[in-house]
């Protein structure tokens, strides 16, 4: 049985949508760059910063993505500042964690934010205490490289087959097979549900409810 769940943070502990979609194209439009559509910033939701701009802006010289990239920490960090962010939890996680917490399940986060970014936002919910280990893109490659997910483990102190990571993209996924953890997909966040399957999620859950029961289910 597992004994550690490690949560993918946006798009799948809590919705950041609009706030990452209207600070990107901030971003690219304060250097004067054209913004890629929202749809392609939101399939790039849980790489580090870098690694998606260069999906987002492959014709675009080192420099200028470097900009694009500074000009949107400043703009995340300033929206934070202003009390202007919201990223609200999903119906359900809340309660969710609450219950694998009391029932002696250990909890982690794996995710492209900031160690900044992840502090912030699971401090506005109250439930950064709930988390053995905090990995962020500040320390470590982007995903799908299993860097994050395995520090994790070493965190939490169990091997890879007592875990199971929770994500919403296909990148979430692949990690997770990179290091031979179990993988559930949640279908609310950046990926579409076959898209989930075919990275090697085991199941991929439609609610908090049900993604609690193929936590506790057998591996």
């Amino acid at each position: 049985m597992s004994r550690l769940v490690v949560f993918d943070c946006d798009g799948t502990l809590v919705d950041g949508q609009a706030a990452i979609c209207e600070t990107m194209e901030q971003a690219f439009a304060s250097v004067g760059m054209v913004a890629p559509d929202r749809h392609l910033v939101r399939r790039m939701v849980g790489l580090s910063l870098p690694y998606a701009m260069r999906e987002l802006a492959p014709d675009a010289s080192d420099d200028e993505r470097h900009a694009v990239v500074e000009a949107y920490k400043i703009g995340f960090r300033d929206l934070r500042l202003s009390g202007g962010l919201r990223e609200p939890l999903f119906e359900g996680i809340g309660a969710l964690i609450d219950e694998l917490d009391k029932e002696g399940w250990l909890l982690a986060v794996a995710t492209g934010k900031s160690d900044r970014g992840l502090h912030a936002c699971l401090d506005t919910h109250g439930i950064k205490h709930r988390f053995v280990s905090l990995q962020t893109a500040d320390r470590h490659p982007s995903k799908p490289h299993p860097a994050m997910l395995e520090a994790s483990l070493i965190d939490a102190g169990v091997a890879p087959a007592e875990a199971v990571m929770i994500g919403d993209t296909s990148f979430d996924i692949e990690m997770a097979k990179s290091a031979g953890v179990r993988a559930i997909g949640v279908s609310w966040g950046y990926h579409e549900p076959q898209e989930l399957f075919d990275a090697g999620a085991s199941a991929v859950a439609d609610t908090a409810g049900q993604l609690g029961d193929m936590i506790r289910g057998p591996a």
